[in-house]
């Protein structure tokens, strides 16, 4: 009995055993596989996420055309199939997206693809292309990702560059132009629009040979004020023959002189009619710059557009947009497909608020003095007349000016290409206007109120002014009152009448007008200036700004809208300059009542044998007025500017300001009185 209980002890134990060694090699076995599954698994995570790198750079470097970073994702071997060497590939891709006017190419949406069966990866993609003629959706990219000793990256072929697109296909842009917009005045009057012209050409065949050759270049040259060495240039060209017509210069009708050697054709030209008296203000057009494309991709070469004043401004508007096609073509010139097709549009013309009758009247009285003039409704705000002298020819720089033509009109003492009209000067006593309704407002001064005033000079007894002097031209009265300043333009009781009301409220009274603010006017300006920073931190500063002087600064237009109150009632009328724009005034910023009375005293200041506008006294129509004439600091000695502030009294048709540079508001009066004699017919 004892040896079956000891057999059937060990026989247990080696059940145990058995089965103990059983569990471990299960355990094992379980374990090994396990082992090869995660093993297997993170392989298969690391490769992902390293097929998702590739295809994030890839796509990245696309989208900003980094080309060189977007080589670097291919298969060398793939590109090498496809005809091309990586640095031809580059720049293969950017003469392609650069020729269609490619300036933004947008991953809308990408897939990675695996093939479990293939084992392989693949990618897919669609895209947006933004071309000159518009977006082009581009679907379905499909590219394979090779991987090779643990290299990976993605086989390339024609269709990454468009789908479809095959080895030997290119692509086509196919342009329409549009047709300029033009510019009218308010009566329908062209002031820019394309018109018949000629072009003058060489005819070598009529040019004869030797001596007979050289003296007609010569003659030629004298003609059209064209240089021989250009035209000889000109005739060198590879594709000239004797039968050839060789255009060398654009001129208008009846500029057409027969001289041998020389033949016209027709052709449709831009044309300002106008010419020098709106060049400021309707400016001109040129071909598209380097400069031009770089701001606005989508301009093309070779392009049309506006360079300044209002074509500038409203290029957009007057150009429209082109017209075309991009397409892919095959090697035999066949479209596949068309990518995109978009109609021309023509440019939209604009019509100002400008009369090319007084346009042309107020340059002429300038005479090509230095100055400017601007004619406004002041009901409407509409601007009638707006010139800036001396001029340039707009047909010359939109034709093409000659260097030597550029160099007489930019060593010009008197500056031809600045625009007047838009530059600030000191206003000098035009600006009491405004000083005057300022002190009506705020009851510092009134119609009665008198101040009494000896000799030229008189400096307040104040802290800080020290021993400056304020002077006036005038000391023939000693009892000064607003009419008598005004009449008089007396500087010192405008100066006292600061003084008295204050620094503080003085700003603020002014501030109620739009120092520092811009228009909504089509012509770009520097805001009006009261002071720099609108600040006014002295005593001596509070008084020279009173009349006009200080740091005020204000051009042809800000006088024309700030002293628009006197003949509104107390409102503020915005300039206008687009034919039908909605009238914008202001709530009063005084009160009719005190608009009424400065008014009143600038009718005076004609009427009144001392008033410094009385030589207008003698029109047959009633005005009011005010002159100023503002002092500049020299390096040898002062100069001075002249300006003038007018409208007619009797029907408020108009207001006026004009000014000339290097003289006296007294300049500015004789200079327009033909003007004012001549204008009533013009606005009827």
């Amino acid at each position: 009995m004892k040896n079956n209980k000891q057999s059937k002890k060990s026989n247990k134990k080696v059940v145990g055993i058995t089965i103990g060694v059983i569990s471990i090699l299960i355990i094992g076995v379980g374990s090994f596989f396990f082992y090869q599954n995660w093993k297997a698994e993170q392989l298969a995570i690391e490769r992902k996420n390293n097929v998702e790198a590739l295809v994030d750079n890839h796509l990245t470097a696309l989208e900003k055309g980094r080309y060189d970073d977007y080589l670097d994702t291919l298969m060398k071997s793939s590109v090498e199939t496809e005809g091309y060497t990586d640095s031809e590939l580059s720049d293969r891709y950017e003469t392609v997206f650069q020729s269609i006017g490619v300036d933004g190419f947008d991953i809308v949406s990408h897939e990675i693809i695996y093939d479990e069966e293939a084992d392989i990866y693949s990618l897919q993609y669609n895209a947006n292309m933004s071309t000159v003629l518009g977006d082009i959706e581009l679907t379905d990219y499909q590219a394979r990702i090779i991987e090779k000793d643990e290299s990976k990256s993605i086989e390339w072929d024609h269709s990454l560059f468009f789908p479809d697109m095959e080895k030997g296909d290119t692509i086509s842009l196919s342009y329409t132009e549009p047709n300029r917009g033009s510019i009218y005045d308010r009566d329908g009057n062209m002031l820019a629009g394309d018109g018949d012209a000629y072009e003058a050409g060489l005819h070598p065949e009529s040019l004869g040979e030797g001596k007979e050759r050289q003296e007609r270049l010569s003659n030629i040259s004298e003609t059209f004020n064209v240089s021989e060495e250009v035209l000889l240039d000109l005739l060198e060209q590879n594709w000239v023959t004797e039968d050839s017509l060789v255009p060398f210069k654009t001129v208008d009708r009846g500029e057409t002189p027969e001289v041998p050697g020389v033949l016209y054709q027709n052709v449709i030209d831009r044309l300002y009619p106008l010419g020098e008296a709106a060049a400021h203000l309707v400016g001109y057009v040129g071909e598209v710059s380097a400069e031009d494309i770089e701001n606005n991709p989508e301009l093309e070469t070779g392009q049309v557009v506006g360079k300044s004043g209002l074509e500038y401004r409203f290029d957009k508007e007057l150009r429209g947009h082109s017209g075309g096609e991009i397409t892919l073509v095959n090697e035999a010139g066949n479209i596949k497909k068309t990518l995109i097709k978009r109609a021309k549009k023509d440019g939209d013309s604009i019509n100002v608020t400008i009369s090319s009758d007084i346009q042309s009247e107020l340059f002429e009285t300038l005479n090509s003095e230095p100055g400017t003039a601007s004619l406004m409704d002041p009901n409407t705000g509409e601007i009638l007349g707006l010139v800036s002298s001396p001029s340039y020819d707009p047909q010359l720089m939109a034709r093409g000016i000659s260097s030597e033509d550029y160099n007489e009109y930019n060593e010009d003492e008197n500056q031809p290409f600045l625009n007047r009209f838009t530059a600030r000067y000191a206003p000098g006593s035009t600006f009491k206007i405004l000083t005057s309704l300022v002190l009506l407002e705020s009851g510092t001064t009134t119609p009665d109120k008198v101040n009494s005033i000896n000799g030229l000079n008189w400096s307040p007894e104040i802290a800080g002014f020290g021993d400056r002097k304020i002077t006036r031209v005038n000391d023939s009265i000693t009892k000064v009152n607003l009419s008598d300043a005004l009449v008089y333009s007396d500087n010192i009781y405008f100066a006292m009448e600061a003084i008295g009301m204050g620094t503080e409220k003085f700003v603020e009274g002014m501030l109620k007008f739009p120092f520092g603010e811009t228009f909504e006017f089509p012509i770009n300006m520097e805001p009006a200036q009261l002071a720099k920073d609108n600040t006014i931190d002295k005593k001596t500063l509070l008084a020279d700004t009173a009349y006009g002087q200080g740091e005020v600064l204000m051009n042809t237009i800000h006088q024309q809208v700030f002293f628009s109150p006197v003949l509104n009632k107390g409102s503020l009328v915005s300039p206008q300059l687009l034919l039908e724009e909605e009238v914008m005034k202001t709530e009063p910023l005084v009160s009719a009542e005190n608009a009424r009375l400065v008014r009143e005293r600038l009718v005076n200041t004609v009427t009144n044998a001392n008033g410094t506008s009385h030589l207008l006294d003698t029109l047959n129509y009633k005005m009011g007025a005010k002159t100023g004439t503002a002092e500049i600091a020299g390096v040898e000695e002062n100069k001075t500017n002249g300006f003038l502030y007018a409208f007619d009294e009797e029907n408020a048709s108009y207001s006026f300001v004009g000014q000339l540079e290097g003289q006296k508001s007294s300049d500015v009066i004789k200079q327009f009185k033909p003007f004012f004699e001549s204008i009533i017919p013009l606005l009827e």
